[in-house]
């Protein structure tokens, strides 16, 4: 198991990551040069790390030149943390090459699978949450931030099903990973949001079933509707619109619980005009800011 050199955390605290308690973007290669001539007051960046795993190309010539001026999040969508199989030993060894070269504040990576031996599918599945399960992720994580040495952040998922034989809820899953591992918590609301709204549950209790001093980066983004099979109500964790006013009053809500925490604008589809990102920044900025004057 990875051990922290950091105390335990109190329960009023956040995981400390490195990135400032602000409000950072999620970094497009159509606003490189955009970034470069403005210089804009954003907190930091955040890039998925399968995006530059490369030696060279314009990729790197940008990110090189953004990471001199803004602390830098390396996120990961590609380690299949809960498949059943061994993770994918040179993929865990070019994250490793790709975290020495920019030495980035945080990295993170999802409570999720994605590969089934040489098979690998372009989604994050969900787990069934249950002992060998649990096992098997902590393993994982144990080697990922053995390899890396450093620790990683987990992401909670966004799900649309649950396995039948699932022995544990969620929340606790999560809590027993990040106990038994010794990595922190990327805690998205939006997938909160989309998963209580799927499975018919309330997204305050399912917030303060968490480990919330484990959390040392928040997420935000936006999703699509559709319907079921059923006509309920069915949420898609796509990152192709505006945050839903939902998703910031539960931010709001956990900001309150934990204080100020570095916060990411995850957009991914239908990705608008630079200025448009930035209110939505500055948007998280003001409540980081009026939370933090808070006594």
């Amino acid at each position: 198991m990875f051990t922290s050199p950091e105390p335990a955390l109190p329960c009023t605290q956040a995981a400390h990551t490195g990135l400032p308690a602000r409000a950072g973007l999620g970094l497009k290669t159509g606003h490189f040069r955009e970034v470069l001539g403005s210089l804009p007051d954003i907190g930091f960046f955040e890039v998925h790390a399968e995006n530059y795993m490369v030696a060279g190309g314009p990729f790197h010539h940008f990110l090189g030149l953004i990471r001199q001026q803004y602390p830098l999040s390396l996120h990961g969508v590609g380690l299949s943390i809960g498949a059943e199989g061994a993770l994918d030993d040179q993929h865990l060894q070019r994250l490793a090459v790709l975290i020495e070269r920019y030495q980035p504040q945080s990295f993170s990576e999802h409570l999720a699978w994605s590969s089934h031996g040489p098979v690998f599918l372009n989604d994050l599945l969900p787990l069934a949450y249950d002992m060998p399960t649990l096992n098997r992720v902590c393993d994982h994580i144990d080697q990922v931030q053995n390899t890396l040495k450093r620790p990683m952040l987990l992401e909670n998922p966004a799900t649309y099903l649950a396995f039948q034989r699932s022995s544990i809820d969620e929340p606790d899953f999560i809590a027993e990973v990040i106990r038994r591992s010794g990595c922190g918590l990327l805690l998205d609301v939006n997938n909160i949001h989309v998963s209580c709204v799927n499975h018919q549950r309330d997204p305050l209790t399912y917030l303060d079933a968490l480990p919330l001093q484990a959390v040392g980066e928040i997420h935000l983004a936006g999703f699509a509707e559709d319907s079921d099979s059923l006509g309920e109500r069915l949420l898609i964790d796509d990152h192709g619109a505006p945050i839903d006013q939902a998703v910031w009053g539960l931010y709001r809500q956990v900001l309150e619980r934990i204080g100020p925490v570095a916060t990411l604008i995850e957009r991914d589809n239908q990705v608008p005009a630079f200025n448009v990102l930035l209110a939505e920044a500055q948007q998280a900025d003001d409540l980081l800011t009026h939370v933090g004057s808070q006594p």
